[in-house]
């Protein structure tokens, strides 16, 4: 039996943010991508995402975040994750986020953000490239 290496990704909705569309469009694409992604839904906290990233053992973490409160929801998501020595987990995420909060979420910890417009083919090679695969 073959041993591949595989990336695992957990994507989520945090906050009260009801549209899906995107963010499962973005996970199909990944998985076709070869990659293991864990859908975790609409209405997640930032307690129920960064658990379910240490307990799926996760490499990366992707929100989707249309509501504005994105400064507020991955500032959280990174807290918790230092705090659970899970500081390890990249933050990756998209959604409406101005242009001009883009650089406080780099400084924040956030690994990438893509705006609208980027691709599903931009999102899967940035993880591919960023994200270490493991057996």
């Amino acid at each position: 039996m073959e041993v591949t290496e595989r990336i695992r990704v957990v994507i989520a909705k945090p906050g009260l943010d009801g549209h899906d569309r995107g963010v499962k469009i973005v996970a199909r694409a990944l998985r076709d991508a070869g990659m293991e992604v864990v859908y975790m839904g609409l209405h997640q906290t930032p307690e129920q995402i960064v658990h379910g990233a240490i307990q799926e053992d996760a490499q990366a973490i992707g929100l989707s975040i249309l509501s504005g409160a994105h400064m507020t929801l991955f500032a959280r998501v990174l807290e918790l994750l230092r705090e659970q020595d899970a500081a390890d987990i990249k933050v990756f995420g998209g959604g409406i986020i101005p242009e001009e909060d883009i650089p406080e979420l780099d400084r924040l910890g956030v690994a990438k953000v893509f705006t609208p417009g980027a691709t599903t083919q931009e999102i899967v090679e940035w993880v591919r490239s960023a994200i270490p695969a493991r057996v």
